[in-house]
């Protein structure tokens, strides 16, 4: 498997996303996190301005502000969102409206409320393609 294959997390923003999904259940929540070259994480928490259980909108000025900054450093695109009730695979809507096809996109899962999973994936075009998630235990230095 080739690192285009595998997305790297480290383990606190794993914890991270988790804790954001947990944190309007049981509504989506969604977000962007700007990878650096280094491989180090900027996470950038946006509020669904629906704040509906089914789909997320993220909130304009927010997301502006945070691709902005993700442009202007230069930093890789993930976009990211929570499913509370489902798995974490795109769903048709999810698919529709990816329109970055250079992005990671990752869906947290709460499906089992004991054991939220992970799950990224690239969307080009309409196709979807699973990427395994590798979670560090120490973050980039």
């Amino acid at each position: 498997m080739d690192a285009e294959d595998r997305f790297e997390l480290d383990r606190a923003t794993w914890d991270r996303l988790v804790e954001h999904a947990w944190s309007d259940f049981p509504y989506e929540v969604c977000g962007l996190l700007g990878v650096r070259p280094d491989g180090e994480i900027v996470h950038y928490p946006i509020d669904n301005a629906e704040r509906s259980m089914t789909y997320y909108v993220m909130d304009a000025k927010q997301l502006l502000r945070a691709m902005r900054e993700i442009e202007d450093e230069g930093y890789g695109l993930v976009i990211y969102h929570s499913h509370t009730h489902t798995q974490a695979y795109p769903s048709a809507t999810d698919i529709r409206l990816a329109a970055y096809p250079e992005a990671t996109y990752l869906i947290v899962t709460l499906q089992d409320r004991d054991r939220p999973d992970i799950r990224a994936f690239s969307i080009v075009d309409g196709v979807v393609t699973e990427r395994s998630v590798l979670v560090r235990d120490e973050q980039v230095a």
